[in-house]
């Protein structure tokens, strides 16, 4: 196994502010002058999958979440099928992308979303706007309203794709997955509504299709502490916290390797 391969793919899964840990593990790779040649994300893979391929620094990452209070009163919206508007975001990643496509990316960049009207899986377009791209995989169903490119309507890409590692079969020799939604730890007084039991079927079903594609993975780092923080977390200590975790593990999983 050649980490220093010219084809080395990462593939970055959702997991909300857990995704931060994206970045922990970037800071690592980056350490370790592993290059990379492409990236696929999903949800908050996508937002940093593409920040890293732009050429944003991990530290520049965590400092784009922590930048960004996720429930501001400008974000909510009474007006569209969810609590906060997708389009709210646009102007935090403009700032950074402007109106660059995918393809002007300097790693190739595969983000994925879900056409909510169709039910299919949607692999975005190299000559998407990179914006638009994120804005659609990120747009959590109950939570953040649908986004719309070109009169097409889409969901979060974690919904068909929560891990997009198989994306990169067939094009990279090495791939490392990271993967930051570990199952939440419960015990059976949790499940005492109906709620809970359906959330936990849910949680269950999803959990099972994702753990399929870990054999994919050339590298699985998989930061099982983060069951202890919330998918929507605002408290930027644990931000840090949460970067550092997944820098930690990356570094775990290759001390493994190396013995």
């Amino acid at each position: 196994m050649n980490t220093n391969s010219s084809s080395v793919g990462l593939a970055l899964s959702g997991g909300g502010s857990k995704g931060i840990a994206h970045a922990g593990v970037l800071q690592y790779l980056k350490e370790k002058d592993i290059p990379l040649s492409c990236i696929s994300g999903s949800s908050a893979g996508a937002i940093v999958g593409s920040l890293y391929a732009f050429g944003k620094s991990p530290e520049e990452i965590l400092a784009f979440f922590k930048s960004i209070y996720f429930f501001h009163w400008k974000h909510f919206t009474f007006k569209k099928p969810g609590i906060v508007d997708s389009a709210s975001f646009k102007d935090y990643f403009q700032q950074i992308f402007g109106t660059i496509s995918i393809s002007e990316l300097p790693i190739t960049t595969l983000i994925t979303a879900t056409d909510i009207v169709n039910g299919t899986l949607k692999v975005f377009e190299p000559e998407t706007l990179v914006v638009d791209a994120i804005l659609a995989s990120t747009a959590v169903p109950g939570m953040i309203s649908p986004y719309s490119i070109a009169d097409n309507l889409y969901s979060d890409g974690g919904i068909l794709n929560h891990f997009p590692v198989d994306l990169l079969t067939g094009r990279c020799e090495t791939i490392i997955g990271v993967y930051v939604s570990p199952i939440q730890n419960v015990a059976a007084k949790d499940l005492n509504s109906i709620k809970s039991v359906t959330y936990r079927a849910l949680e269950l079903v999803t959990a099972h299709a994702n753990f399929a594609k870990f054999n994919y993975c050339t590298i699985l780092i998989e930061p099982k502490e983060l069951t202890n923080f919330s998918t929507f977390e605002t408290n930027k200590a644990k931000m840090d916290l949460i970067f550092e975790i997944g820098y930690q593990e990356a570094k775990k999983t290759f001390e493994k390797l190396k013995r």
